[in-house]
């Protein structure tokens, strides 16, 4: 099965991205803090891509990727740290910088300082408001599920590589953002390009174990710590959960022992937002707002200095983990009434 010929809305981007990018020699590759299955999903493929156009891609992300997505980038040529001198190194020869799945300079944290004297490619599926910092070439669609499928439409008018590595890089991508093809976004043609990527190698079951079949036991544990925070609205559309900052710091836990944990207030009958609160230090809050209907979180999270998408978004909090708590879910409580009614969020 064919995913069909690059949309004719997307057409003209993706060739002058090709372009670009094709004419590049020393790439550097880089995406948001916490990278993500959809950040290094596209980078794993991009490698093949600028390998196969014969120019050296090098990544350079500002913090590692989970556990389960490590394998995609096993065999790029490097994958640096931002600290360490040979990033600084690869920054000052290169020609080319290409941010994926974020087009706000502030989501790069320190690569900021590295690159920005390169000229830039940014590819993302973000709504246009959360993008900033950045000059250069933009391909962005906010209609694309994923940046994966952006990038696949790269790879598509490049004809290939369909090596394994830019395979699996693009199903891991579109699976990850697609909530694995559960999401509202999980469009006709997403299923497509899968069926596409399954015939060219991609084993479905193989990349879901690696991302999401392997847990330890420490998540467990602060899935234990973490079900009893759980807290509802008077009218039942709003549902949070707050991690205890003691649990997630005794059991030795990870941003990535948080994957999954806001799907259970969202999964509750009757609920339109869900929420999770963390403090990552006194004073500064990490909030994920995920929306199950027509509930615009993406607006509530920019509000607040933040943004992601209608259906799924986050921000860094300032303040007191209470006042953060408070003046969030006054704001989706606004949000929400202004959905049922029509009107609009102040």
């Amino acid at each position: 099965m064919s995913a069909g010929p690059v949309p004719a809305h997307r057409a003209e981007g993706v060739s002058a991205a090709w372009e670009r990018l094709s004419g590049a020699r020393r790439v550097i590759l880089t995406t948001h803090l916490n990278p993500d299955g959809d950040g290094v999903g596209t980078q794993a493929a991009l490698l093949g891509l600028v390998g196969a156009a014969g120019g050296r891609a090098t990544v350079v992300n500002p913090g590692p990727p989970p556990a389960g997505l490590r394998f995609l980038l096993a065999d790029a040529p490097a994958v640096l740290d931002p600290r360490d001198a040979e990033a600084a190194e690869r920054c000052r020869e290169a020609d080319l910088l290409v941010v994926v799945d974020t087009g706000a300079r502030q989501r790069i944290g320190r690569v900021g300082r590295l690159v920005g004297h390169l000229p830039a490619l940014v590819i993302d599926h973000h709504p246009a408001g959360g993008r900033d910092g950045f000059g250069g070439q933009l391909l962005a669609d906010a209609t694309a599920a994923a940046t994966g499928e952006i990038v696949f439409d790269l790879v598509t008018h490049a004809g290939g590589p369909w090596s394994p590595g830019v395979v699996d890089g693009l199903y891991i991508a579109i699976m990850t953002d697609t909530g694995s093809f559960r999401f509202s976004n999980t469009s006709a043609r997403v299923h497509r390009i899968a069926a596409e990527l399954v015939e060219r190698g991609a084993d479905p079951a193989r990349l879901w174990r690696n991302v999401y079949g392997r847990v330890p036991l420490r998540r467990i544990r602060l899935l234990e710590a973490v079900l009893p925070t759980l807290e509802l609205s008077d009218d039942g559309t709003v549902a949070w959960m707050t991690v205890p900052r003691e649990a997630f710091r005794e059991l030795g836990c990870t941003t990535d022992d948080l994957e999954g944990l806001v799907d259970y207030p969202r999964g509750l009958d009757g609920v339109e937002v869900a929420l999770l609160f963390r403090e990552i230090r006194r004073g500064r809050v990490k909030v994920s707002l995920r929306s199950t209907g027509a509930v615009d979180v993406n607006r509530v999270a920019s509000a607040l200095g933040g943004g992601g998408h209608v259906k799924a978004s986050g921000v860094f909090a300032e303040g007191a983990l209470d006042a953060v708590r408070e003046r969030v879910l006054a704001l989706v409580s606004a949000a929400t009434r202004a959905t049922a009614t029509g009107g609009s969020v102040r």
